[in-house]
C-alpha cells in the first residue's frame, strides 16, 4: 500500500464517524467504548515507582458497509500518549487514527484488509481476564501497521489469518492535542522499515469449547538494529460448564525488538463467572536474556451491569528483575454505539 492511498484513506475518517445510518447490509455502523481508570503503585522498592496514573481512553470505531462484503472502516483513539513519570490525572491527552482501511471478499472464504491495521500475532491481551491480565503480552501485541492482511476460512478446520506490513511511519503516526511525534523508519526498531518485508500467520481453531492457536512472524531489521526478530506463539483455552475458563499463551522471541535480547513471555490466566460477576487470577511472565526476568502476579473481579457497563478493580504484585511492586487498578467501562 502506498503511502498516497493512506493520506486518501485518512481524508475520509472523520466522515466514517460523523453520522450513523445503520442497515443490515449496507450503510453506517460503529460502535467504541469510554474506559475511566486509575492504575497505583501503592508500595515499592524504589520510592520513585510509587506513582498514580488516573487516565481516559476513548474508542470509536466507524464502518461503511457498501455491500458485497465491501467496507471501509476507521477506528480513532484519545488517550494519554506519553508514560507517567509522576503522579497525573487525565494528561496528556491526544487523539489518533488506530485503524483506517478497507476490507473486502474473495470468493466465500477469504477476506482481504488494506490500510492501517492490527495484524493477527497472539491473543492475551483481548483474552486474559482481569485488568492486568495481558500486560506482559502487550509487549508483543502489532499494532498501527500499514499493510495488507488476509483471514481465510479453512472449512470447519479453524482460520488462517497472515499478512505483510510495516510500522505505521506516515502523518498518521502523530496524534492531535499532545502530539506523540511522528514515526520515522530510520529510527530504528525491529518491523520499522517502510517496506512491505514483514509477515506474520496464525491458524486459529475452537471445538468443543476448546480454543487454540499458533503463529509465527519475522520483523526486517531496521536502522540500528542488531537482526532480524524472529517470533512464534502458541495459545490455548478452554470454556467449562458452570462459568470457569482457563487460558494459557507462550511466545518466544529471538532479537526481539531488532536487538541483542532473546524473549520469552508465558500468560495462565483463570477465570469463573458467578452471574454478571468475574472473578480472575493471572500468572504471567517476561523473560529478557540481558534484560532480566519479569513477573507479575494478580487477582481481579470485574462486574457488569444490565446496561453493559462494567466495573473492574485488581490487585498485581510485580517481581521486575528483584525490584517489588505492589499495583491497584480500577476501572469502568462505559460500551458505546449503534
Amino acid at each position: 500500500m502506498t503511502r498516497n492511498t493512506s493520506a486518501a484513506l485518512a481524508f475520509g475518517a472523520p466522515l466514517l464517524l460523523c453520522a450513523n445510518v445503520a442497515l443490515a447490509d449496507q450503510g453506517f455502523s460503529w460502535e467504541g467504548e469510554i474506559e475511566i481508570g486509575n492504575e497505583q503503585v501503592v508500595s515499592s522498592d524504589v520510592a520513585g515507582n510509587e506513582i498514580r496514573n488516573t487516565y481516559a481512553i476513548i474508542t470509536a470505531t466507524g464502518t461503511y458497509t457498501f455491500g458485497s462484503g465491501v467496507s471501509i472502516f476507521s477506528t480513532l483513539t484519545a488517550e494519554s500518549v506519553t508514560d507517567p513519570t509522576a503522579d497525573r490525572s487525565f494528561d496528556d491527552m491526544g487523539l489518533y487514527v488506530e485503524k483506517l482501511g478497507l476490507s473486502f471478499g474473495l470468493g466465500q472464504a477469504t477476506t482481504v484488509t488494506l490500510g492501517k491495521l492490527h495484524p493477527v500475532f497472539g491473543t492475551a491481551w483481548d483474552d486474559a481476564a482481569g485488568f492486568f491480565g495481558g500486560t506482559l503480552a502487550e509487549d508483543y501485541e502489532l499494532a498501527e501497521q500499514i499493510g495488507v492482511l488476509a483471514d481465510v476460512e479453512l472449512n470447519g478446520a479453524g482460520t488462517l489469518s497472515f499478512g505483510v506490513f510495516f510500522a505505521d511511519d506516515t502523518g498518521l503516526s502523530r496524534s492531535w492535542g499532545t502530539d506523540r511525534g511522528r514515526n520515522r523508519s530510520d529510527t530504528g526498531g525491529a518491523g520499522n522499515t517502510g517496506t512491505l518485508d514483514n509477515f506474520a500467520i496464525q491458524w486459529a481453531h475452537e471445538v468443543d469449547g476448546t480454543r487454540f492457536h499458533i503463529g509465527a512472524r519475522h520483523l526486517s531489521a531496521s536502522a540500528g538494529d542488531v537482526d532480524d526478530e524472529q517470533g512464534l506463539v502458541a495459545g490455548l483455552g478452554h470454556s467449562f460448564q458452570g462459568g470457569f475458563d482457563l487460558y494459557a499463551e507462550f511466545a518466544s522471541f529471538d532479537n526481539f525488538g531488532g536487538g541483542a535480547d532473546d524473549a520469552g513471555f508465558a500468560t495462565l490466566n483463570a477465570a469463573y463467572a458467578i452471574g454478571d460477576l468475574t472473578l480472575s487470577g493471572t500468572l504471567s511472565q517476561r523473560d529478557l536474556d540481558a534484560g532480566g526476568k519479569t513477573d507479575l502476579h494478580s487477582l481481579a473481579a470485574e462486574y457488569e451491569f444490565q446496561n453493559g457497563m462494567t466495573l473492574g478493580g485488581a490487585l498485581a504484585y510485580q517481581d521486575d528483575s528483584g525490584i517489588k511492586d505492589t499495583i491497584l487498578g480500577l476501572n469502568l467501562v462505559v460500551p458505546l454505539g449503534s
